[in-house]
This record gives C-alpha cells, sequence and structure tokens, in this order.
C-alpha cells in the first residue's frame, strides 16, 4: 500500500548503484506529478549534481535507465530539467486497488495510544452563536475528526463563557428593562433572548457616555465613569461574592441560554464529550495564581493585582488577578488547563479560537511552562482568521451579526430554491425534498467555512457557497449522488458493485489510473490534515476526487461497454470513490445524500 515509500525505496538503491551516493529513502524527496507532464511521481535531480559530478538532466536520464530496467514497479520515465517523472506499472495500480477494496480501514491508522482533547466552540451565555461561531464549531468538530482517523483518543470539549462583565452586561440590562419576559412569554429563543438584553445593554451605555462627554468630560474617562458600566462591575463583584439574588438571575438566565445553544448544536450537527464552565474553572485558576506568587514567578503590585512579567519570553507583562481580586480570561484559562489535565491526561489540547487570541495563548503557554506545569508544553492554539460579509465585520454587541440560526434557515431557503430550479427533486416525498435541502444546505455551508486554510481571514457568499458546478459541497455531493444512481443500476442489472477482482483486465484509461491514484493516497492525506490542523487539506481532496470521477464519467463509457470485465471494473471503481467521498467529506462533518 506504501507506493510511496517503495519507490524512494528503490531511488535510494538507484543512487548508490549508479553514483555510489548514500540517501536514506526517509529523506528523499517526491512529490506528484504535474498534469501536464505522464507519471505518478517526481524527484527532483538538482541536489544531487555536485556528488555526482553531473548535470541534473543527465542524472535524471541515467537514474530513469536504471529505474526502468530494475524497479519492477517503474513502467517508464521522462525527464524535464532536472525533474525525474516516473511512470508506474498499470497492474501496480490493480493491485493496490485490489487492496483498498479489501481494507475496509483504508485510511484510518492504528491507534497510537495519543490523547488530544480538542476545544472548540466557547460561547459566551450573553448571546446566540453567529456567523464566526459557526467556522469555529465547523473547524474544531472536523479536526477532531481527523485526529480520530489519524489513531488518537478525542476529546470533544467545550469551555463555556458562563461568567464575567460581558454576562452582567445582559443580566443587568435584562434586570432594569425585561418586565419579567422569558423566552415562553416573548417565544424568543433563549439564546437570542439573552442576546437582546446584551445589545440594549450597550445602546443604553453608549447613550450615558454621549451625556457624560456633552458635559465636559473626556471619551475614554466617560467610558469608565458611565453608570451602566459601573453597575455592570458592581454586578460581577456581588457574583463572585456569591450574592444569592445576582446568582439566581445568573441561573435563569443561562438555562434559557443552554436550551439555545443545545437546539443550534443538533441543527448544524456538532456535539461534545465533555463540557467546562468558567464559572466552576476560575477559582482553580486563582489557585494558580497564588501558587505562582508562592514560588516568586508572579508578583503583586501595591495595588493588589497580580503580574507575570514574560518579557524573557519575547512578551509582555500580563495581568493575572485585578486589583479587586476578580479574575480575567487567563485566569480561568490556567484553571480549565489544569482540569483538563486531570480529567483526560492529555498529550495534546488544541484550542480553536480565532487569531485574535493568538497573544493570549503564546501567554498562556509561557505561565504553565513558569509554573513547571507538565502539560504546557502540549498546548497548540488553532488560529483562524475572521469570517467577513461583503458589508463588513461582525460587532455582536451592536445587534449586526449574522446569526447562526437565520442563516442556517436561509441556506436552507436557497438549496430548495436552486434544487427546484434544477429540478433535482423528480421522485421525492415532501419529507425526502425537505431532508435533502437540509443536507445541501449545510454541506454548502461547511464545505464553504472549511475549503479555506483556517489561518486565513474569508469572504462568506452564501450564493456561491451552494452553487452545483465548481469547488463546492453540493457539486461534491451530487458527484455522490450520481455515483449511487449508478450502482443501483448496476445491483438491477445484476452486476457485483464491489468486485475485488477483474480477472486480466488491463489497459487503464488515464482517468481511470488518476482516480486510483487520488484513491492510494487517502491515507496519506488524512495524516497530512493531522499533522497541520486543516480540513481544508481534506475538502481539498473531495474536490479533486470528485473532478476527477467526473473526468472519468465523461470521457468513459460504464453501462455502454462491451467488454463485461471492463465494465464491471468501472462500477467497483465508482463503489470505491463514493466511499472516499463518504469518509472525506464524513471528515468534515457533511453528509451526502443517495439521490439527487
Amino acid at each position: 500500500m506504501h507506493l510511496q515509500q517503495t519507490i524512494s525505496q528503490r531511488i535510494s538503491e538507484a543512487l548508490t548503484a549508479v553514483y555510489n551516493i548514500t540517501v536514506d529513502a526517509g529523506q528523499l524527496a517526491l512529490q506528484p506529478t504535474r498534469k501536464e507532464f505522464k507519471g505518478s511521481f517526481t524527484f527532483v535531480t538538482f541536489p544531487y549534481t555536485k556528488q555526482a559530478g553531473k548535470g541534473p538532466e543527465q542524472i535524471g536520464q541515467e537514474l530513469g535507465d536504471y529505474l526502468k530496467a530494475n524497479a519492477p514497479e517503474v513502467n517508464d520515465y521522462n525527464v524535464v530539467k532536472g525533474f525525474l517523472n516516473l511512470v508506474i506499472e498499470e497492474e501496480v495500480w490493480l493491485n493496490l486497488l485490489r487492496e483498498i477494496m479489501q481494507n475496509p480501514d483504508h485510511g484510518q491508522a492504528t491507534p497510537s495510544g495519543h490523547n488530544v482533547l480538542v476545544e472548540y466552540s466557547s460561547p459566551n451565555t450573553n448571546k446566540p452563536l453567529h456567523l464566526g461561531h459557526l467556522r469555529n464549531n465547523f473547524l474544531g468538530y472536523s479536526v477532531a475528526e481527523i485526529m480520530k482517523a489519524n489513531g488518537h483518543n478525542v476529546t470533544k470539549a467545550n469551555l463555556v463563557n458562563d461568567r464575567g462583565i460581558h454576562i452582567c452586561k445582559s443580566m443587568l440590562a435584562y434586570q432594569k428593562m425585561g418586565n419579567n419576559e422569558t423566552p415562553q412569554s416573548s417565544g424568543i429563543k433563549g439564546d437570542h433572548l439573552a442576546g437582546k438584553y446584551y445589545v440594549l445593554f450597550d445602546r443604553a451605555y453608549k447613550e450615558e457616555i454621549d451625556e457624560l462627554v456633552a458635559q465636559g468630560m473626556d471619551k475614554e474617562e466617560a467610558k469608565k465613569k458611565a453608570p451602566l458600566i459601573l453597575e455592570a462591575q458592581t454586578m460581577l463583584k456581588k457574583w463572585e461574592e456569591g450574592d444569592t439574588e445576582t446568582v439566581d438571575l445568573w441561573r435563569k438566565m443561562n438555562g434559557w441560554v443552554y436550551e439555545g445553544f443545545d437546539e443550534t448544536y443538533r441543527n448544524i450537527g456538532v456535539d461534545f464529550d465533555k463540557f467546562y464552565y468558567e464559572s466552576e474553572t476560575y477559582t482553580l485558576g486563582k489557585e494558580r495564581v497564588e501558587e505562582g506568587l508562592e514560588k516568586g514567578v508572579f508578583t503583586k503590585r501595591p495595588d493588589g493585582s497580580v503580574w507575570v512579567d514574560l518579557t524573557e519570553d519575547g512578551l509582555d507583562e500580563k495581568l493575572l488577578l485585578r486589583a479587586d481580586g476578580t479574575s480575567v480570561y487567563i485566569t480561568q484559562d490556567l484553571g480549565t488547563a489544569e482540569l483538563k489535565y486531570e480529567d483526560f491526561q492529555y498529550n495534546e489540547s488544541i484550542y480553536v479560537v480565532a487569531d485574535e487570541q493568538n497573544y493570549h495563548f503564546q501567554v498562556l503557554k509561557a505561565v504553565l511552562k513558569k509554573l513547571g506545569k507538565p502539560y504546557a508544553e502540549g498546548i497548540n492554539h488553532l488560529s483562524y482568521g475572521m469570517v467577513d460579509l461583503p458589508s463588513g465585520k461582525m460587532k455582536s454587541r451592536e445587534g449586526t451579526v449574522v446569526d447562526a440560526d437565520e442563516l442556517v434557515q436561509e441556506m436552507i431557503d436557497t438549496a430548495r430554491q436552486q434544487t427546484e430550479e434544477l429540478g433535482k427533486i423528480e421522485g421525492f416525498t415532501a419529507e425526502q425534498a425537505q431532508q435533502l435541502y437540509y443536507t445541501l444546505a449545510m454541506g454548502a455551508l461547511k464545505y464553504f467555512l472549511l475549503k479555506v486554510d483556517p489561518k486565513k481571514r474569508m469572504l462568506f457568499n452564501p450564493q456561491e457557497s451552494i452553487d452545483f458546478r465548481g469547488n463546492t459541497g453540493p457539486f461534491i455531493q451530487y458527484t455522490h449522488a450520481r455515483i449511487s444512481a449508478i450502482l443501483r443500476k448496476a445491483t438491477e442489472m445484476g452486476i457485483p458493485v464491489e468486485a475485488t477482482s477483474f480477472g486480466d483486465f488491463k489497459n487503464l484509461h488515464e482517468t481511470e489510473q488518476e482516480v486510483i491514484t487520488l484513491l492510494v493516497n487517502y491515507p496519506a492525506v488524512v495524516k497530512e490534515a493531522g499533522k497541520l490542523y486543516a480540513p481544508s487539506i481534506m475538502a481539498s481532496y473531495a474536490y479533486e476526487l470528485a473532478k476527477a470521477y467526473n473526468r472519468f464519467y465523461q470521457e468513459i463509457s460504464i453501462f455502454n461497454e462491451t467488454d463485461e470485465q471492463a465494465r464491471n471494473f468501472r462500477i467497483a471503481l465508482s463503489a470505491m470513490v463514493a466511499r472516499f467521498i463518504r469518509q472525506s467529506m464524513g471528515l468534515l462533518g457533511i453528509q451526502v445524500p443517495e439521490r439527487m
């Protein structure tokens, strides 16, 4: 199955035999041959000119001659400047395909014993999930699934930011303006109701600032002295002191929000194995701050605030505890990191958080190292770019976010409209049609948000995402549905769709070989996606596989083929493509329909 390793070993042997150059096969870099040239693997000869005492093209010719004569896997070669392109024997590809067909775990690594914790979503309980949260949730879920496929023991965790000044803002606004409104009395989903009061707080707070500025106060001073923000700060202190009335309101409003979140999570198809709550971890974080003071790695200033000096680490001084004793984000993260390690003994703890927090996670890792924690090295930040809209950046407090629930519904409506226009629901019941719209909508949304490298900022275009052509989820989903129709027809005709023997079938068409190459490479793609925490690599693979299959489908006949072995081979090959479209899209959290 490890064809690339075999070819690397053959090249290593050729270098020794022809030039007496010793290079370990694992050190040799092979790359896929570019589409405009014939071949499957390309070896670059430029690095060996000095040792061989010959030009790169001559080295390519001499190595190619040796491999063609001595490597049973190599059928032919061509040299383009210093690039040796190797053509692999047809029988090698057919045998590899047989191996894949007989191996249901192709692409699933053996157990590694490596414990990985993926923390994602991490919502605030003062507002509903929005478009940015969707990218976070889809990334986290997909990375977790990819890490499972790499053989690791994976835990999906959600740290809920359920306390802090932002939560108190919603609570205070509700206390002042809520009139005992509830999700039931208003018909508003619980997380949306909390978000409503967060926006109302911000509006009233801005009015107070403007009023103070009109009275002659500096704007920055007005932000600190506005009555509402002072009341919110008082409420936070009362909450941390366990004031009954404050805690009861907090529990009530958070309960509404959790019900809303659960509904959204179910709808977008993500799940969690473990929930952590900031309200339960910040006190442990305070204990770590005390530990740091005792060890002399943190310092307390005259005003009572606690700081850590990270200038030697190329960072800055960082506040760990406010003068009034209340915690900051890093405080609870110190506590959560310890809890997670106690619970799961992780080797790797992946935090899926936007790139606005890059510095924060550098600080977290550095602080934990200063405290001598064994789990500090395992902390990794999967930093992702923000999602923009044509209208610009979203702001929760101003109520200009794209709400996740509304966006999902909009995508379903768009899927319905486009599917009906294209006439792809003939013979569907109303229920089947509705399920298809949902499957296409979520496929379009998830694929569009995951196909971009996580580190890149991106512009979301709902209309473009649901196109049935091009690099989109629906294009790949439609390819799977097309293959499913072929397999149903084959079954009706009594043709085996999972055949593992093709007799003496030969003469692979170039499109068939291209498809087989992609199937063979699947495990390497999964490994690379896991190494880089990059679902975009799996998305690219799914698209390339669907594209290659569509070329094969356009250029070669299946059911009109008169050679029975060739027909059966193409049906079996189609079944394998459907399987790996399902698997690769499954790692993105995307379902693929059987019918369209």
